[in-house]
């Protein structure tokens, strides 16, 4: 049929060496998706004694460049170009796909992103390789090289794993929030390399006349996060969702089933179909914990669920467990934050007092 592109192996496969990670940015500044990439490629860079490859793109690159290297890359490319300051399809893919002819990485890393997905697929037809899409967990066989990409599927029901032995660079988009984000260390070691990038003209034929950012609710980047499921009841119960989240400073999460009832906005969503998170603090309030939702949360440091079931299979990854009914728990949980909160306004207000009596005294002194 015409329009196909076959894969094509490698004569040597051998010769395709090391992880790239692709850092996605904006406005100058590393993504947190990206930077997630830098902490599961650099594992798996070190575990076949390989070194971890970052490629960032934009107008000024010098100081994502410091980021990426103080993030964990064992070396950093940047391209500079103002045609590469907004994410551009053509450009971007051109670019990569280049870099990839020359290095010969071995595995190729991409956030799961809207702009990630549209590069990866772009990059996986020139290359004439694979992809994996939407990995979960990501490894690599220290004796064959060969990348371990795993994704949920059936539902969530079951995670399978996917191999490309014959194909180079063997490529995987990760979904955002399922990886930590490194320690930056500024005595971090590493080489970096700052390109001019020359777009040809035929590969700009789209102008940016303005960018606009969607307002959405970024559950990845939260610390904390209170979320709400059908054990609400109806859609009046995630004012007391809000209640929570705002003495806390707290971000609204919420279940499919609530979003799909229109009871909140499916930007709250949290699960294999919303966004995966991994809070310092996740509440679950009202949520039965099936497969969907916990594929999005599961990696919370601290989980605290509050269901009246206590067979819920939430109960089953939560840290605490509260069995009661949400509407009475709750407002209870509101009611301590706050003492609490007064008991250590108090305890502060005589030091704070104390500080300025000494304060002036020296005035005095003087």
């Amino acid at each position: 049929m015409a329009g196909l592109i076959n894969a094509e192996p490698p004569a040597n496969p051998d010769e395709y060496r090391n992880v790239m990670i692709f850092l996605e940015s904006r406005n100058g500044e590393l993504k947190k998706p990206g930077l997630e990439m830098i902490s599961v490629g650099s594992a798996m860079a070190h575990k076949v004694n390989e070194i971890l490859i970052g490629i960032v793109f934009g107008d000024k690159v010098g100081d994502m460049v410091k980021q990426a290297g103080e993030y964990g890359c064992d070396r950093v490319i940047g391209y500079e170009s103002p045609d590469l300051k907004d994410f551009r399809t053509i450009p971007y893919a051109t670019l990569l796909s280049d870099l990839i002819v020359e290095l010969k990485p071995n595995i190729l890393l991409i956030p799961a992103t809207r702009n990630g997905r549209d590069l990866a697929s772009r990059i996986a037809v020139r290359s004439r390789t694979g992809v994996t899409a939407d990995c979960t967990e990501l490894d690599v066989d220290p004796n064959g090289r060969i990348l371990q990409a795993r994704r949920p599927t059936y539902g969530e029901s079951t995670l399978a794993e996917i191999l490309c032995k014959r194909h180079r660079p063997q490529m995987a988009t990760a979904r955002p929030g399922i990886f930590a984000v490194p320690e930056r260390n500024p005595n971090a070691k590493y080489e970096s390399e700052i390109r001019k990038a020359k777009i040809k003209k035929e590969y700009l034929r789209k102008e940016i006349v303005d960018f606009k950012p969607k307002t959405t609710v970024d559950l990845t980047s939260a610390r904390y996060i209170v979320s709400g499921g059908l054990g609400l009841g109806k859609a009046s119960g995630f004012k007391l969702i809000q209640e929570l989240a705002d003495e806390i400073g707290a971000y609204v999460g919420a279940s499919r089933p609530t979003v799909d009832l229109g009871w909140i906005g499916r930007d709250h969503q949290v699960g294999q179909t919303g966004q995966s998170v991994r809070p310092e603090l996740y509440i679950a309030c009202g949520i039965s914990g099936k497969a969907q939702h916990l594929m999005g949360m599961k990696l919370s440091q601290n989980i605290v669920s509050i269901n009246t079931d206590p067979d819920a299979e939430i109960n089953g990854i939560s840290d605490y467990i509260i069995n009661a009914d949400l509407y009475e728990a709750i407002p209870k949980l509101i009611e301590a934050i706050r003492k609490k909160k007064a008991e250590l306004k108090k305890e502060a207000k005589p030091e704070a007092d104390g500080k300025k009596k000494e304060v002036k005294e020296k005035a005095a002194e003087k």
